[in-house]
């Protein structure tokens, strides 16, 4: 897994990228998912557009890829198992964009999608913020837009640490304060990372280890 905050926005994480994927990403091909967008009410149809066609600049299906594809989990469900799981296995990547990471893990389940994924073992899963957040164990309530009919406000816990994205690091910018971070991480249990969007994790085999060219801290 490559669980960034920003998607892939830096040479130290593009190589990371490389590292896992152990050979160029031209030679690859991904399979985008766009489902966390129509879960959060700050994401719209032209926001999924960007994400989906790489523009203005989004850092996930842009990077020169031999292929993309889309994959659409509110779909699968009416999409014969027999079709769909083919165009997932035949993937070296999945790009995931962010949203709401309780909707993404509820089509997650729904789709079938997470019953896959301990077969995927030579694909890599690119997750930026939501689609980051899903494979912890909690997002925390600062992060909660949307509600499972469940009421499960749980989410994976394919990794064993939880993370506040999108910290700004310069007075003004756009994104979340240490202050923000520091009331988040008192709900959370386990440990926890505030991390920039020029921050991801690289998760293989249970090693977790963090590439930045921005701001990392660990809060618990």
């Amino acid at each position: 897994m490559l669980l960034t905050s920003g998607g892939v926005t830096n040479p130290s994480i593009e190589a990371a990228l490389v590292g896992l994927l152990g050979r160029p990403v031209s030679e690859c091909d991904a399979l985008c998912i766009p489902t966390a967008e129509w879960g959060h009410p700050y994401c719209n149809p032209q926001k999924a557009w960007q994400f989906v066609t790489g523009r203005p600049s989004n850092p996930m299906t842009g990077l020169g890829w031999k292929s993309v594809g889309l994959l659409e989990l509110t779909a699968l469900p009416t999409v014969e198992r027999e079709r769909w799981v083919p165009w997932v296995r035949d993937a070296d990547v999945l790009l995931v964009d962010g949203g709401d990471a309780l909707y993404l893990c509820h089509w997650m389940r729904e789709s079938g999608l997470v019953d896959l994924l301990p077969e995927l073992t030579d694909t890599v899963w690119v997750g930026m913020s939501a689609g980051s957040m899903v494979m912890t164990p909690q997002v925390g309530e600062d992060f909660i837009q949307w509600r499972p009919p469940s009421g499960d406000l749980s989410t994976l816990g394919l990794v064993d640490f939880s993370i506040c994205p999108h910290m700004a690091v310069e007075e003004g910018a756009w994104g979340n304060t240490m202050a923000d971070a520091e009331g988040w991480v008192a709900e959370i249990d386990g440990p926890a990372y505030a991390v920039d969007d020029q921050t991801a994790f690289v998760v293989v085999d249970g090693e977790v280890e963090v590439v930045s060219e921005g701001f990392w801290k660990q809060l618990q």
